[in-house]
């Protein structure tokens, strides 16, 4: 049920917008929260048969104590760094962390903290996985141990194939928190442009793939933006970018891609036209959303040609949350539409069939929405 009601005459459209957006949200954030117990070692025995991994993190959220990996909405300007030993459960449904019972079937066994950026590298390096590095940003209202959850349930489901490795922002967690989110983007730039500079830097590690959801597409775009400014795209050229859902304004996304111009590897946007939280975030700041195009307008063909990119509408794609925003994370269930995604190399629109196969989308429908020229 929605919860909301109707503006009055007089009253802000600004003020109303925000009303409607909180209001709808807020029927999502009814599902439990992730808490730091999750960050404790599962009860023993209990995942005796289960895949396990590393998952790595850099954030620009601040310690609550030096030696605990314990991280709170407050902004550092200095990243932290952990190491979090991970148990996920064998056959387990893809998608999740938890049982229907709310038992988690994939849990933190041990931590550790990383003193230095370096050490951090020294760790990457010497992984048993291979010297592949998948970045993973989050979106926004997540907290750290929902964003460590997600990225080792990624990682389980093989979305992300290479040694996993979380950014973490200083999301403040809340619905109401949406501008707040925001800020903490740009705060959070320069250590994402040092860390992808580090990555693409360090001999002994391989590709970098780069998967983004929602809010934190605009943070990924605007590090590529600066990287482009500074004279890095020897950087650039080493990243393959998947922005999933991304929660950025089309005169935004036509401005730094102005500036960071086509990429050496196909940047992929992931596209839903009914992401309500998209839409809802339309509304709340005027501007339609990168998100939610519709790939069967000619000018999005023609602007993803131009800038390399490969725009995929996943809207048959089984949503997995009421807002219809997280369907990104089911494509473990989906090996075929997981791997076509992964050896696409083309630029250009695409749609993903309700059988999970990926092709040319059509071109005869509607007017442009976006042009980049």
């Amino acid at each position: 049920m929605i919860v909301g009601r109707t503006c009055m005459v007089g009253e802000s459209r600004l003020w109303c917008r925000a009303a409607l957006v909180t209001a709808v949200l807020a029927v999502a954030a009814c599902a439990p929260r992730a808490d730091l117990s999750l960050m404790n070692p599962p009860p023993p025995g209990s995942l005796l048969e289960a895949e396990r991994f590393e998952v790595l993190a850099v954030t620009t959220r601040a310690r609550l104590s030096p030696t605990a990996n314990v991280f709170t909405t407050t902004r550092s300007l200095v990243p932290s760094h952990a190491l979090f030993h991970i148990a996920a459960a064998q056959g387990r449904q893809p998608g999740v962390t938890q049982s229907a019972g709310h038992a988690p079937v994939i849990a933190v066994e041990r931590q550790a903290i990383i003193t230095s950026r370096q050490a951090l590298l020294d760790h990457l390096a010497g992984s048993p996985r291979p010297r592949d590095i998948s970045l993973f940003i989050h979106g926004f209202n997540l907290n750290f141990p929902e964003a460590l959850m997600r990225t080792a349930q990624l990682s389980a489901d093989e979305i992300l194939r290479g040694q996993p490795l979380l950014f973490a922002w200083p999301s403040e967690a809340r619905v109401q928190g949406y501008l707040h989110d925001r800020d903490s983007v740009i705060v959070s730039r320069d250590a994402l442009v040092q860390l992808l500079v580090d990555l693409a830097g360090d001999a002994r590690l391989g590709n970098v793939d780069v998967l983004t959801h929602s809010m934190g597409a605009l943070l990924m775009v605007e590090a590529m933006r600066q990287l482009r400014l500074t004279g890095r795209g020897d950087v650039l050229d080493q990243l393959s970018v998947t922005l999933a859902s991304p929660d950025i304004d089309l005169d935004v996304f036509a401005a730094q891609m102005a500036v960071i111009g086509p990429m050496r590897r196909p940047m992929k946007i992931l596209v839903a036209r009914d992401d309500r939280a998209l839409i809802l975030a339309g509304r709340l700041s005027g501007e339609a959303r990168l998100g939610v195009l519709d790939v069967a307008n000619p000018r999005v063909q023609k602007a993803a040609e131009a800038y390399n990119i490969a725009i995929i509408d996943i809207s048959e794609l089984r949503a997995t949350d009421g807002l219809r925003h997280d369907r990104y994370s089911g494509l473990g269930s989906r090996g075929a539409t997981r791997a076509q995604l992964g050896e696409l190399r083309q630029a250009g629109a695409f749609v993903v069939t309700a059988l999970g196969a990926i092709v040319s989308a059509p071109f005869d429908v509607l007017e442009g929405v976006l042009a980049l020229e």
